[in-house]
């Protein structure tokens, strides 16, 4: 058994401190607003960000992080990707040399292009850091739904312990020293589906989807592969994996909120009426900067950040990716032929 304490009360959090009561552990669960973690002690379950999943009894809950962070064998990072810096520089005066934080969040920061286990690192530099994502909505794991997920960490013994630490019948975790690789697939999947939703809203079918799709993975893997990630993570559950479950899920709340857009709605209004935070809006921009800073075309990326900060309406973003000069889809196959 080990100690575990999850920074970060969302649906995402909730779930994965449910697999790690599931799993034996002992669990605490923290939150930065203190009446959410009264609700949550009262209720036992977070009817508004994951309705139906109950946190047991012997879950604790807590408001202070300096009881959540401290003697911990396990630090799991589940604040939305904004918050990541400022709950990471909180955290660190309670951490122990060597201590481990797994980010389970996804985003890069729009203002440096770092990813978030970058920054825990520098802002925890005496702590060790891994990242676990893939395809994997909160709303299924927390019902037990079949559900795999990679590990990613420098050390492998690192990545292993992780593994160990979620991994149960219903929960399968692969390794991987590939981090880079997990995240960005992890966070720049998050804008393509608000182009898959958006297309969606506005009536178009699964034609544009697969399109959206695919050639999306073909964006973010020039990208992961000029900055240096590995081909088969971005084929793997962190890239295509998490991409498609996210482009056409029901739970997706980057689709649900690119749906909105598509339908009409202002960027503003329909973060309000999805009530969770959207990271692809927030990735969008850093994702544009990366493409900037490594010299990679990245269309779709361009059109979603026109439409979410330039006003431009959906059907002449797909008209100009439509439209866009002849090419080959793979170039270096006629190079080959």
């Amino acid at each position: 058994m080990a100690k575990v304490s999850v920074i970060g009360a969302g649906s995402w959090g909730i779930a994965l401190a449910a697999v790690l009561e599931k799993n034996g552990h002992e669990v605490t669960v923290w939150s930065a607003i203190k009446e959410e973690i009264e609700m949550l002690k009262r209720d036992r379950e977070h009817k508004e960000k994951l309705p139906g999943v109950r946190l047991e009894e012997g879950i604790r809950l807590t408001a202070d992080l300096a009881q959540a962070a401290s003697g911990k064998d396990l630090l799991v990072m589940a604040v939305p990707s904004v918050f990541v810096r400022s709950t990471a520089k909180s955290m660190r005066p309670y951490l122990e040399e060597q201590a481990l934080i797994v980010n389970v969040a996804k985003g890069i920061e729009e203002q440096t292009l770092m990813t978030l286990t970058d920054i825990i690192a520098e802002e925890i530099p005496q702590a060790k850091v891994a990242v676990l994502s893939g395809p994997s909505h909160a709303e299924e794991v927390g019902r037990g739904l079949p559900t795999t997920c990679v590990a990613g960490a420098k050390k492998k013994e690192d990545a292993e312990y992780v593994q160990n630490i979620f991994m149960n019948d219903v929960f399968r975790i692969y390794t991987s020293p590939d981090m880079l690789g997990i995240e960005l697939g992890g966070a720049l999947k998050n804008v393509i589906a608000l182009a898959a939703g958006m297309a969606d809203g506005i009536g178009y079918g699964d034609n544009t989807k697969a399109a959206l799709i695919t050639r999306g993975i073909t964006e973010i893997g020039r990208l992961a592969l000029a900055m240096g990630a590995k081909y088969e993570t971005l084929s793997g559950l962190t890239g295509i994996g998490d991409l498609i479950v996210t482009c056409a899920s029901v739970h997706s709340r980057n689709r649900k909120a690119g749906m909105l857009i598509g339908q009409g709605k202002s960027m503003e209004e329909a973060m309000e009426e999805v009530h969770m935070v959207v990271e692809g809006v927030y990735s969008a921009k850093a994702a544009k900067g990366l493409s900037e800073k490594y010299q990679v075309p990245m269309p779709i990326i361009e059109e979603v950040n026109r439409i979410l900060f330039e006003g431009e309406p959906v059907r002449e973003a797909v008209q100009g990716l439509m439209l866009r000069d002849k090419k080959a889809e793979h170039e270096k196959l006629w190079e080959d032929a």
